[in-house]
């Protein structure tokens, strides 16, 4: 299927955006030649700072497949932001959908008309101390296997060190280097013709994330956690150090009040 033109919004964004991108950030962008010439495909972008997406916005633009990212559906309706949206083809999801799939049929949509859709697959900036990619969420996987379009591994850097996450102000100087590096496609024919149950959509979702930081390896020249960071694991383990804290807190009030820990929980005689 043939590509889809800029179109004018995109090109009035470029406008906008990539000089200020020109002077804050140098480039170091490899894998282009990854990058499918034609045809729908997912990629899928490590996310590390407020102001990444814009970054890879410009090292995709450059390529001539822009990316359609995905947005919550309310901002469609937001006047000029809206507009914009709308006008340089990014993507609807609707959340309050109860069918998981059809919260994606945007996105699938527009992977079978020949777009370029850009997922996050962490959902959010990762928490992981040190900014390597956490576990990721099963969308693009659920995209991908509906479609069975290429999935284009992309890894970035830099973006994180002019604004680093959750960081209110921009360290400017020195100037910082913005890295990207796209892999081939990642390999998921073994996931194809399968049910597409949870643990299989976590499987393939697992893959996707390797593959990912794979690349950001090979841009940092270091090796990534054996295990991803689980946002969802450190909450639980956290609710389980609090509740241990509270409990341990309150042992110490009644040994403090003269009340016997041991009796007070029926421990003793």
């Amino acid at each position: 299927m043939p590509r889809r033109r800029i179109g004018f919004w995109y090109r009035f964004a470029a406008v906008l955006c990539k000089p200020p991108l020109v002077v804050l950030l140098k480039r170091d962008w490899r894998g282009m030649e990854n990058i499918p010439a034609e045809g729908g495909f997912i990629a899928a972008v490590n996310h590390n700072s407020h102001i990444d997406p814009f970054a890879y916005a410009h090292f995709q633009y450059n390529t001539g497949r822009v990316p359609r990212f995905l947005a919550k559906s309310g901002l469609f309706n937001k006047g000029f932001i809206g507009a914009a949206m709308r006008g340089t083809g990014q993507i609807p999801v609707y959340r309050e959908s109860t069918d998981a799939l059809s919260a994606f049929r945007a996105a699938i949509d527009a992977v079978e008309r020949g777009e370029c859709v850009a997922f996050y697959p962490e959902g959010t900036l990762t928490r992981d101390p040190d900014g390597w990619p956490m576990t990721g969420k099963t969308g693009a996987a659920r995209v991908a296997l509906q479609t069975k379009c290429p999935v284009i591994p992309v890894a970035q850097w830099g973006a994180n060190e002019l604004l680093p996450p959750y960081a209110k102000k921009p360290s400017l100087l020195p100037r910082k280097t913005h890295r990207v590096l796209a892999g081939p496609p990642v390999d998921l024919d073994r996931f194809y013709e399968r049910e597409m149950t949870p643990e299989l959509l976590k499987e393939a979702t697992e893959v996707i994330m390797a593959a990912v930081t794979r690349q950001l390896e090979q841009i940092r020249g270091e090796k990534a956690p054996e295990t991803p960071y689980d946002p969802r694991r450190e909450r639980i383990e956290q609710r389980r150090r609090t509740h241990a804290q509270r409990r341990d807190e309150r042992t110490q009030e009644r040994t403090r009040g003269g009340r016997p820990a041991a009796r007070e929980e029926g421990l003793g005689t």
